[in-house]
C-alpha cells in the first residue's frame, strides 16, 4: 500500500513540469497497479490493513492509548471517509463505466465541477501520509541505524507530499484559468474521458454506499467491545498486584500493559504493545507458575535481550489469575533503553568489583595547562577501558580520576568473573607501562595506579536519573572494593585482592601473605593479598 501511494504522489508532484509529462510517468507508475494481478493485490492489502485495524480496535480492552498512538488510529479511521470518493470516481469509475482516468478528467473534477473536493483530496493526502509516517517512525525507532537515518528520510517524508500538493495545485490552477475561457471546457473534458451522468450518479451512490458501510463497522467494533466490557464486569476477575501498592482487576483477554493503562499508571511501551521494543518489561512475582511460556514475538525480544527466567513483557502476558508484577525500566524509558540486557533493571547477584584510581593525578595537574591534563586523563581512560571490554568486564562508572568496572555481569560461574577480572587487572598495568614509554617526553614521573577487587554480592542494575542511568552496583560489595583500592597507597602496591575474589577465582594461596583490614560501616574486617605484580592465573 505504501509501495501505491508513493507511486502516486511521485507521478502528482510531475504536474510541476506539465500536465502531459505527468500523465507520461503516472501511466509507467501506475501500470503494475492497474493489472488484475496488481489491483487484487492492492485491494488485498487494503483488505487486510483494514480488517486488522477493527480488529486492533475491537482486541484492546482498553483505549488509555499514548498520543501518538490515538493520533495514528484516528487519521487512519479518516482515510476511508475523505478518499472513498475519490476511488469511487477514478478506479472503480474505470472499471464499472471505461472512464478514462487521465490528469485532465481528475483535475477537471476536482477544480471545476466540484471545488470542494480538491480540499477534501489535499486533506486525504495530508491525512493518509501522516498515518503512515507515524506507523513508521515508531516501528523504525527501536532500530539501532534509525537515528542515523531518521533526518534524510524526514526530509524526504516531507518533500514527497509537499511537492505532490504543490504539482496539484499548480496544475488545478492552470486548469481553472483555462474553464475560465473556453465555456464547454468541462463538458469537452467529461465526453474525452467518456464520463456520463449516469456515471457521476453511480460512482456518488457507490462512494455513499462504502463511507455508510465504514463508518456501520467502526460503530459495530464499539458496539462489540462495549458489550463484552459489561458481560466482564458482571464476573469476578484476577486481581494484578503493583510494585506501587496498588491492586487492579484484570478484565478477561486484557494484558498486563492495558490494565495498568486503564488504571493510570504510567509504564513504559516505546512501540505500542507490539513486542518490538522490550521497554515493557516486568519481572513477574507471585502468580508467576501460572502463565503461559513465553511464545512467537514475545519469545524472540526476550531472547534478543538475554532475559531472565521470570521476565516478561507487559504488553505480551494477559494474566488468568492473580499476578504481582514490578516494572524493570522507567515509565519514560527510550528505544535505546530496550537494548539493556534483561536481568540488568535492578537485581541482587553475585558480582566481582574493581575499582582503580590514577596515583599522582593532583601533582599532575599542578605542573601542566588544563588542556594537557585533559590529554593525558583521556589516552589513560581510553586504555582502561580497553583492557576492560578485552577481558569481558563492564565499564561502570567514571570518578574523577578512577573507575569502577565490573565482572561476572553474564557468567553463571562466579569463577568467569572473578577470573576475567584479576587478568583485566594485568592488562591493564601491561597498557600503564606501554603509556608510560609512548608519553615519557611529556611526563615528569611515570605513571602509576591502583587497582582494588573484590568478589561479594551486589545489588546491580540500571541506575541514575532519566535520560542518564547505567548499569552500576551498589551495597557492601562496592564501598569493600573501593577500601581495598586505597590500601595500595598504604601497601605501596599496584594490587589489592580480597581473599575471597583470589579464593573464588581459584588462586592458590599457599604462602601467600594475607592481610587485614576494618572496612567503615562493617564488623568483620576483610582479608586481602597486596601484591606487586599479577600471579600465576589458573586455567
Amino acid at each position: 500500500m505504501l509501495a501505491f501511494v508513493v507511486c502516486h504522489l511521485a507521478g502528482h508532484s510531475l504536474l510541476l513540469v506539465s500536465q502531459s509529462y505527468a500523465d507520461g510517468a503516472l501511466a509507467a507508475l501506475m501500470r503494475p497497479w492497474r493489472s488484475d494481478a496488481g489491483t487484487a493485490l492492492l485491494a488485498t492489502a487494503f483488505l487486510v490493513h483494514y480488517g486488522n485495524a477493527l480488529w486492533s480496535v475491537y482486541e484492546r480492552r482498553s483505549l488509555h492509548l499514548m498520543p501518538w498512538e490515538w493520533a495514528q488510529l484516528g487519521l487512519g479511521m479518516c482515510i476511508p471517509l475523505l478518499l472513498l470518493l475519490h476511488v469511487a470516481s477514478t478506479r472503480v469509475a474505470e472499471i464499472s463505466h471505461g472512464v478514462d482516468t487521465s490528469y485532465a478528467y481528475v483535475l477537471a473534477l476536482l477544480w471545476v465541477f466540484a471545488p470542494p473536493l480538491a480540499l477534501l483530496q489535499a486533506a486525504a493526502v495530508v491525512t493518509l501520509w501522516s498515518h503512515a509516517c507515524i506507523g513508521l517512525h515508531f516501528w523504525l525507532r527501536t532500530k539501532r541505524w534509525y537515528p542515523k537515518w531518521r533526518t534524510g528520510l524526514g526530509i524526504v517524508a516531507l518533500l514527497l507530499p509537499t511537492l505532490a500538493l504543490a504539482g496539484f495545485l499548480s496544475a488545478g490552477s492552470q486548469l481553472r484559468q483555462r474553464a475560465a475561457i473556453e465555456e464547454d471546457f468541462l463538458k469537452k473534458t467529461f465526453e474525452d474521458a467518456n464520463v456520463t451522468e449516469a456515471a457521476l450518479g453511480s460512482v456518488e451512490r457507490t462512494a455513499l454506499a462504502l463511507i455508510v458501510l465504514h463508518l456501520v463497522l467502526i460503530a459495530l467494533v464499539f458496539a462489540a467491545r462495549g458489550l463484552r466490557r459489561w458481560a466482564q464486569e458482571r464476573r469476578m476477575p484476577p486481581q494484578l498486584s503493583h510494585a506501587c501498592g496498588r491492586k487492579f482487576p484484570v478484565l478477561p483477554g486484557a494484558s498486563i500493559l492495558e490494565t495498568l493503562r486503564e488504571n493510570g499508571i504510567p509504564h513504559a511501551s516505546v512501540c505500542g504493545g507490539r513486542a518490538r521494543c522490550t521497554t515493557c518489561r516486568v519481572r513477574v512475582g507471585a502468580g508467576a507458575d501460572r502463565l503461559p511460556a513465553p511464545s512467537g514475538l514475545e519469545t524472540r525480544a526476550l531472547e534478543r535481550i538475554g532475559a531472565e527466567p521470570g521476565i516478561r513483557l507487559a504488553c505480551q502476558v494477559r494474566p488468568t489469575a492473580d499476578l504481582s508484577v514490578t516494572p524493570l525500566l522507567a515509565a519514560d524509558a527510550s528505544a535505546a533503553d530496550g537494548y539493556i540486557s534483561g536481568g540488568l533493571e535492578g537485581s541482587e547477584r553475585q558480582v566481582t568489583v574493581m575499582f582503580v584510581d590514577l596515583r599522582g593525578s593532583t601533582t599532575l595537574g599542578e605542573a601542566k595547562l588544563p588542556y594537557d591534563v585533559l590529554f593525558l586523563l583521556n589516552r589513560f581512560f581510553y586504555e582502561m577501558n580497553q583492557a576492560i571490554a578485552a577481558t569481558r568486564g563492564h565499564y561502570s562508572q567514571f570518578t574523577g580520576d578512577g573507575l569502577m568496572a565490573l565482572y561476572g555481569l553474564h557468567d553463571e560461574d562466579a569463577r568467569a568473573g572473578a577470573l576475567d577480572a584479576l587478568r583485566g587487572a594485568g592488562e591493564m598495568l601491561m597498557r600503564v607501562e606501554q603509556l608510560n614509554e609512548q608519553l615519557k617526553n611529556e611526563l615528569a614521573q611515570p605513571l602509576r595506579i591502583g587497582i582494588g577487587i573484590h568478589h561479594s554480592e551486589a545489588i546491580v542494575g540500571m541506575m541514575g536519573p532519566p535520560g542518564s542511568m547505567i548499569t552500576t552496583a551498589i551495597g557492601d560489595t562496592v564501598n569493600t572494593t573501593a577500601r581495598l583500592e586505597g590500601l595500595t597507597k598504604d601497601y605501596d602496591c599496584p594490587l589489592i585482592v580480597s581473599r575471597r575474589a583470589a579464593e573464588v577465582a581459584g588462586l592458590d594461596l599457599t604462602g601467600q601473605t594475607l592481610h587485614e583490614a576494618p572496612v567503615k560501616g562493617r564488623v568483620q574486617s576483610v582479608q586481602f593479598l597486596a601484591l606487586q605484580q599479577l600471579p600465576a592465573l589458573p586455567r
